[in-house]
């Protein structure tokens, strides 16, 4: 039988930003394996979004709208549907949107994590806590080698600065409330997990590369490229995905060996270029022109950033399994699809695909 398929087999588990881009791919990759799913997010942002499109609102077993900035709505929701596992990805997650609305942006971020967090703590069916956070929590001095999860925390932008807050939050109520010492006392494993710039189908957020690529396509303009020369590290998101959901198994198997933070991003193949990533959605698409409209005066932006993942690798045995082009394959074959196919199972054929493609070394994740 498969391994991971019979672990997360009738598990009750919740997702916190269900509606947004990873979170909707996560909770289809959950109800395939059987998991008894729950999500508590607000709308998703265009009715062509992942989770509109996949009919997800009447696939779920439980989905509500809420607010995680409302602590007390949050611990009612959670404590009457009592969950095992949760995996919290609500955010605000645009550096941009962060400038525009910095109050909001460390609200939903900071005390909206604390508010998790703190829902959890009064709800003892939940063993697991997987905290989703980002790459751009690190203190980025624009180093050439990968930052591993011991290095400081920091952050430029709001955004980038909100997501350093709440790894510190995490780690605090970690050692407060959920301290691995102390296990037989509170019986929850926490993490946080921080990933790269993650792409595939079903994102339309506003200022990433991959949805102003495909909307420039579909209305036959040039894509324009505001840092072509930014370098990040590029992995389609089901690989990050096959991380949260291997640390999970790995912390409820072994609750105080694993609740630390955790880096997942792309092998040294996947770290790029905005313009060289765009280039190749252009190939790929079969049509389309690149536009470079920098300005030396727009809002800052990191230009070079990368992980260091030894630490999955040698310690959960776990690595990705697409090189970029491969993860660019996958999601522009989506957005090539998803107007004429069925959406769900578009995600469901690729999750399949993924699963079974062969990695030597790489954790089974079946």
């Amino acid at each position: 039988m498969k391994e991971l398929y019979n672990f997360y087999k009738g598990k009750r588990v919740l997702v916190t930003g269900h509606t947004g881009f990873k979170g909707s791919w996560l909770t289809i990759w959950l109800q395939q394996m059987g998991a008894v799913v729950a999500g508590i997010a607000q709308d998703e942002l265009t009715e062509k979004d992942n989770y509109a499109l996949a009919g997800l609102s009447q696939r779920l077993d439980y989905d509500t709208r809420a607010d995680i900035r409302n602590g007390h709505w949050l611990k009612e929701i959670i404590s009457d549907w009592q969950p095992d596992i949760v995996f919290h990805l609500a955010a605000q997650p645009l550096v941009r949107v962060s400038y525009a609305y910095p109050l909001d942006t460390f609200e939903t971020n900071v005390i909206g994590t604390i508010n998790v967090m703190e829902a959890i703590r009064i709800t003892p069916s939940v063993k697991v806590g997987v905290m989703v956070t980002t790459d751009k929590c690190y203190e980025n001095k624009e180093q050439l080698q990968g930052y591993r999860e011991d290095d400081p925390l920091g952050g430029y932008d709001p955004y980038s600065a909100s997501k350093g807050a709440a790894e510190i939050a995490i780690a605090s109520w970690r050692r407060s409330f959920f301290n691995p010492e102390k296990y037989s006392e509170h019986g929850m494993s926490l993490a946080s997990v921080r990933a790269g710039n993650v792409i595939g189908g079903g994102d339309w957020s506003k200022d990433r590369i991959i949805p102003d690529c495909i909307r420039a396509l579909e209305n036959g303009e040039d894509i324009e490229i505001r840092s072509p020369k930014a370098v990040r590290p590029w992995q389609h998101v089901l690989e990050p995905l096959s991380g949260y959901l291997l640390l999970a198994k790995k912390m409820w198997e072994n609750p105080t060996e694993y609740c630390e933070a955790w880096n997942f991003g792309p092998q040294n193949n996947g770290i790029a270029t905005v313009w060289d990533v765009a280039s190749k959605v252009v190939a790929e698409y079969g049509s389309g022109h690149l536009k470079d409209v920098s300005n030396p005066k727009d809002l800052h932006e990191a230009n070079l950033l990368t992980l260091n993942i030894d630490k999955a690798k040698t310690r959960l045995d776990w690595q990705p399994r697409l090189n970029l082009d491969e993860a660019i394959h996958y999601t522009v074959d989506w957005y090539k699809r998803y107007t004429k196919e069925d959406v769900y199972n578009i995600c469901a054929e690729q999750i399949e695909k993924y699963i079974n493609k062969s990695q030597p070394h790489a954790a089974k994740l079946y």
